[in-house]
């Protein structure tokens, strides 16, 4: 199905994927909103649609109020595609520091989005847990090591219905403990689980006595990073998230040096977890607009 010209478009189809995978190979990009999957998974949350941009392919959206905003251009004359956006009146999202450097002029205003920046650390860190930094990590997969008989395995179809069922608890659960928007994200990890195949991802799942009760699934961004989109599990279970994304690490990506663990969306109990981990770098994005 062919992508209209700006300003018409279209939404976002599994279809679309050996075309945006190709131009995202070409891209390699470094924030995590920019493979197919988490486009694809995301198109009705931040109603994405596809256009062309002179003869770049763009990625554009719609946020919380409503207004109009779009991703960096992946195909194309990016610059020029970027700039005449910019000069609609569009805000552009997700612009790093080198794409800042490199594609756009003097006149227009970057701010920082500190709650979107991605988390980017060293697999092997993670994977291994080592060093003094890592101590208290450690501890809590031991503590959940000796106290439950369980394996980790590579996700499969026929752990679907079960992550499926740990997805709804997990749902009810955080419902439970206060206020939130969970049901789109709920939706999101749902389809993924769904599609995993189609969509090009890979996850393990966490089983205790047989039953599922944690599952993360995730893609290469790009030739060294691999990108933990989705991570779910039991939130009663002391350590089962830290083996969790240690087993992530450990099993899949393996030729990568990096894993980016997405943002944390200015949650401060989110925050701190994620910084507990000693990322090597924070992928700094920013909000884009004209003077």
């Amino acid at each position: 199905m062919e992508i209209p010209r700006y300003p018409d478009s279209r939404g976002i189809l599994l279809e679309d994927k050996p075309l945006l995978d190709r131009f995202l190979f070409e891209l390699q990009p470094r924030i995590s909103e920019l493979t197919f999957a988490n486009l694809f998974l995301f198109r009705l949350v931040h109603d994405y649609r596809l256009t062309l941009v002179g003869d770049a392919v763009v990625a554009l959206a719609r946020g919380w109020d409503g207004s109009a905003y779009f991703l960096p251009p992946v195909s194309g004359d990016i610059g020029a595609a970027a700039r005449q956006l910019l000069l609609e009146g569009l805000t552009l999202y997700g612009a790093d520091d080198p794409f800042l450097s490199r594609y756009l002029p003097d006149g227009v205003e970057a701010v920082p989005d500190r709650d979107n920046f991605d988390y980017l650390h060293l697999r092997e860190d993670m994977a291994q847990l080592s060093g003094r930094d890592y101590h208290k990590k450690k501890n809590r997969v031991n503590y959940f090591t000796v106290r439950h008989r369980f394996t980790v395995e590579p996700y499969e179809a026929r752990h679907q219905e079960g992550a499926l069922a740990l997805l709804d608890d997990w749902r009810r659960v955080r419902v439970a403990m206060g206020p939130s928007s969970l049901e789109g994200e709920v939706e999101v990890a749902g389809e993924a689980l769904r599609l995993s195949e189609e969509l090009g991802l890979s996850g393990v799942v966490l089983l205790v006595e047989g039953v599922v009760k944690g599952f993360a699934l995730g893609e290469r961004l790009n030739r060294s990073t691999s990108v933990c989109h989705f991570e779910k599990g039991d939130l009663f279970m002391e350590g089962l998230y830290q083996l969790l994304d240690r087993e992530f690490c450990r099993l899949l990506f393996t030729d990568c040096r990096y894993v980016n663990r997405e943002q944390d969306l200015g949650e401060l109990s989110l925050r701190q977890a994620k910084l507990s981990y000693h990322p090597v770098e924070l992928v700094c994005k920013y909000r884009v607009r004209r003077l």
